[in-house]
């Protein structure tokens, strides 16, 4: 598992200065923020072919892990649901999610607000995990991994155009989300295996909305020379089309200029 390991931090890293810690866990990979009392980001490991079994062995192994702080936990997983606010009950998830895959005998349900409350992003992680995170911390927060990039979203959503496409590209996957006149009308996530998997995907959702190809803006964040996501790839296929960075709310001390080479969402911005 070492092998799989990068690791950034602070040129004056103290392992004890770890206030909090906030878990990213990808369907292929693992990113482990730790914090100090400042909320100022002071190390990243960053376990690049990872799988969520892993993660318990990695409580007693991992420097971070070990550290009894508060966490978060970011699940990145295709079991979720979009709740409108006004209609989210507590106590109804199993009803939510029943759509989105099958469920096991006991799952751990979550719920994360945004916008204000108008919407919850419900999921769920096996009861098994649930206990193992609680027995090692004392405190911890779930979340589903979309909340960064859709929080992102809707504070960015009034410098949108009337039709825009957006997409967050992870390796395997991707977010896409849609906004019809500065409201959120689309938002899934899918397993990819090339490129032209996203092209089909931001088709399928132009189709169902009847966007006009000549007026719809589509942004792509995470895109890169290596994964063939580049401005003349998308241009080709899209009159108004842009590779983005999004605007940070995080902060680093100093020793982390390779980190964002990583071109993950969170190493700039965070769901909280």
């Amino acid at each position: 598992m070492e092998n799989n390991l990068k690791v950034y931090k602070s040129d004056k890293f103290d392992v004890v200065d770890t206030a909090s810690l906030s878990l990213f866990l990808y369907p292929q990979s693992l990113f482990i923020f730790a914090k100090d009392q400042n909320l100022a980001n002071i190390c990243v490991h960053y376990y690049f072919d990872f799988t969520i079994d892993r993660l318990e062995g990695l409580f007693s192994t991992d420097q971070l892990l070990r550290q009894d702080v508060p966490v978060k936990v970011y699940f990145h997983q295709t079991a979720f649901s979009l709740v409108p606010g006004v209609l989210y009950q507590s106590g109804k998830e199993n009803e939510y999610l029943q759509f989105a895959q099958e469920l096991p005998a006991e799952p751990e349900f979550f719920a994360s607000p945004l916008d204000s409350t108008n919407l919850q992003v419900v999921s769920y992680i096996p009861h098994r995990l649930k206990k193992n995170l609680d027995a090692r911390y004392s405190e911890v927060t779930l979340h589903h991994g979309s909340c960064s990039f859709l929080s992102y979203l809707f504070k960015e959503r009034f410098n949108l155009i009337g039709q825009e496409i957006l997409v967050n590209y992870f390796g395997s996957h991707i977010y896409i989300a849609a906004f019809t006149d500065q409201e959120l009308s689309l938002f899934n996530m899918f397993e990819i295996g090339t490129k032209a998997d996203i092209l089909k995907y931001i088709l399928i959702a132009m189709n169902q909305l009847k966007f006009e190809r000549n007026h719809v803006k589509v942004s792509i964040y995470g895109g890169t020379e290596e994964s063939g996501i580049t401005v003349d790839w998308g241009s080709d296929y899209f009159q108004n089309f842009r590779l983005e960075t999004p605007h940070a709310n995080q902060n680093y001390s100093h020793g982390f200029k390779h980190l964002k080479s990583e071109n993950v969402f969170e190493t700039f911005w965070q769901y909280d």
